[in-house]
């Protein structure tokens, strides 16, 4: 009896320490599960810079670059075919409307001008006399000395050769014509831009032999942004400055707006037309700055609030529990501090503006421990 008893109390102590045991683990793991959910949520009340977007009045400016070109330049070419025989200008000689350039050899549309001269000579004498023909039988005719048929005869011949004068005439303005084009003059005022031959070249007519262009005014075309043509008017001064010719800086006017978008950049053309009495050499690199109308009253934030995200514009908002989203916006005018919102947020929204690298959808901000921006 005795040894029963102490079996049962064996087995009962046996019992209670593995109790003991499983107890003490199921609260070891309690305990862990704890710490580790303490340290997650370290991790997740993360301290940033926040602020409210702003509302404000901003004169935006915008940067292009290009080149400054001639603000007209046209290719003189040979009308006909011919080998230079005299050439008056070099690259850089200023012409004036009219001058001769070049002459291509005449002998050749010398020669067919004078037979196109013979040949029209001729047919004004073949036409006089169908005439005086017409008007002697028309006469005969009127005595009855001869048929109806025979003045529709000579009627005929004064209409055929009539026909053949213009026909000569034609050939023969075609002739002065070629024979104008073995002269090649300016077209206008400017300067030699490019000379593309020597004497003695074969020219095959339409072949350019300078180009000639108004430098008196340069010109260069930047391309404006759809969200910010609004602002930007013809007459609208800009700033130019020249890498080439460093702390040279000039003034530029916009002189003209494509009236049509270029698509799918969604930007217009613009022309920015400056005076060049300073002798300024054209085709040079050109930084173009542009001050476009005051924006009143526009909703802004700084630049650095903004997250790209698959090509989109984004920021994290911040709920009042301290949860951050992430929200796409619609961006207007940038600069390097601040960015016009045209939608996306209102004025009560809390925005995070630096500590972006610890944020993801989701996370949670220590609004105690959040900077404010001043």
């Amino acid at each position: 009896m005795n040894l029963q008893n102490r079996k049962v109390k064996i087995a009962l102590g046996l019992l209670l320490a593995v109790c003991v045991i499983i107890g003490y683990r199921i609260y070891s793991n309690i305990q862990a599960d704890k710490a580790r959910a303490a340290k997650l949520s370290q991790v997740r009340n993360v301290a940033v810079v926040t602020a409210h977007p702003v509302r404000q009045t901003i004169v935006p400016s915008l940067s292009f670059s290009g080149s400054l070109d001639p603000e007209w330049q046209a290719e003189v070419a040979a009308k006909v075919d011919g080998r230079l025989e005299k050439v008056y200008v070099r690259e850089g000689d200023r012409v004036s409307r009219g001058q001769v350039l070049a002459i291509l050899e005449q002998a050749d549309t010398d020669a067919n001008l004078l037979s196109a001269k013979g040949s029209f000579l001729d047919a004004q004498t073949s036409l006089r006399k169908a005439e005086t023909d017409l008007q002697r039988y028309e006469k005969l005719y009127a005595t009855g000395a001869v048929s109806q048929q025979v003045v529709d005869d000579y009627r005929f011949a004064r209409d055929n050769a009539a026909a053949k004068l213009e026909a000569a005439r034609g050939s023969m303005r075609a002739m002065e014509s070629k024979s104008e084009g073995t002269v090649l003059t300016a077209p206008a005022d400017g300067i030699i831009a490019k000379r593309y031959y020597q004497e003695g070249y074969y020219a095959k007519a339409g072949t350019p032999i300078f180009a000639v262009a108004d430098i008196s005014m340069l010109k260069t075309t930047i391309h404006i942004p759809e969200g910010q043509i609004a602002g930007v008017h013809v007459g609208n001064e800009a700033s130019i400055t020249l890498p080439a010719y460093p702390g040279k800086k000039l003034i530029g006017k916009i002189t003209r707006i494509a009236p049509v978008a270029d698509l799918p950049a969604h930007t217009f053309a613009a022309e920015v037309s400056v005076d060049n009495s300073e002798g300024l050499l054209a085709g040079v690199y050109a930084n173009v700055t542009l001050t476009a109308s005051p924006k009143a009253d526009v909703l802004t934030i700084p630049v650095q609030a903004i997250v790209m995200r698959d090509d989109q514009q984004t920021v994290f908002v911040v709920d009042d529990k301290g949860v951050v989203q992430r929200r796409v916006l619609n961006v207007g005018y940038t600069n390097d501090k601040l960015a016009e919102i045209v939608s996306g947020l209102d004025e009560k929204d809390t925005i995070v503006i630096e500590g972006h690298n610890k944020l993801r959808e989701g996370s949670r901000i220590d609004l105690k421990k959040a900077g404010k921006q001043r």
